[in-house]
């Protein structure tokens, strides 16, 4: 995460929102090193949300976001204030993102938090009722719009926005992984033939679903499937063979856990 702040954020003034987006903006003013203005802010933040919402944030969330302010401006002594990339703001955003989301979601999977203005938001949730991701994306905008109003050029917060948007997306593969499986619904007359198919030449399993027709009311059955990606190639060619008429639908699986595909022993809740 730190990384991505040195190499591509800061050197060129984007503001992801947070407090070391409050810390880019205080850098280039006044000097203030980035990771110094993220801790100031986040001990009090810490404190604040302890008192509030009580003992949720434990140890790791102090260390990280500790350590993520001693990395943050230990690199900048050892590597300096030029951006890795000059002159390619779009391509520092989506790098710098993709950095900072895959640091973010490795601190999620810890079961810590950023600390910043995720418990700002938190804090916001609790008394507007309003969901924690909605309140989040405000008080990260309003950061954004404090680096529009700090260095008066609208491609700031656009490329910040693109940045917040990249580090979204990172968050949730590194937090999901990345899953090739795919998931089957299967309305066919010949459902016995296909579930043979996917039974004996497959070898995985499946479920079948009680199903009516809405106009016609007719009983049918539904096979419920996961396969993989290879598998749903060779399943859907099987079926156009033997009932074209067959209703397929196709559904990408962000996790599959079960017999035949990741153990539930395997997955790190």
């Amino acid at each position: 995460m730190a990384a991505g702040y040195v190499f591509f954020i800061a050197p060129h003034k984007i503001v992801p929102g947070g407090v070391f987006g409050i810390g880019i903006v205080l850098h280039h003013l006044a000097g203030i090193p980035v990771g110094l203005t993220g801790l100031v802010l986040n001990i009090p933040l810490t404190i604040l949300g302890i008192r509030i919402l009580g003992p949720r944030f434990g140890v790791k969330t102090v260390v990280g976001f500790i350590l993520a302010s001693v990395f943050i401006d230990g690199l900048t002594l050892l590597y300096g204030t030029e951006p890795l990339v000059p002159g390619e703001p779009l391509l520092s955003s989506i790098f710098g993102g993709l950095l900072i989301g895959f640091g973010l979601g490795l601190i999620f999977k810890a079961k810590a938090t950023s600390g910043g203005s995720t418990i700002l938001a938190m804090i916001m949730s609790k008394y507007t009722r309003i969901p924690i991701g909605q309140t989040l994306m405000v008080v990260d905008s309003v950061i954004v719009l404090l680096g529009l109003v700090a260095f008066g050029d609208w491609t700031i917060p656009l490329y910040s926005w693109i940045a917040i948007y990249v580090t979204g997306k990172v968050v949730d593969g590194v937090m999901e992984g990345v899953s090739y499986e795919k998931t089957l619904f299967i309305i066919s007359d010949k459902y016995e033939e296909i579930s043979k198919k996917i039974l004996f030449d497959l070898n995985r399993g499946g479920t079948f679903l009680e199903g009516k027709g809405m106009y016609n009311q007719v009983e049918k059955k539904v096979i419920f499937v996961n396969v993989s990606r290879r598998e749903v190639v060779i399943l859907q060619e099987y079926i156009r063979e033997i009932d074209p008429q067959a209703f397929v639908t196709v559904i990408n699986a962000s996790e599959i856990l079960g017999n035949g595909f990741k153990s539930l022993n395997e997955r790190d809740f």
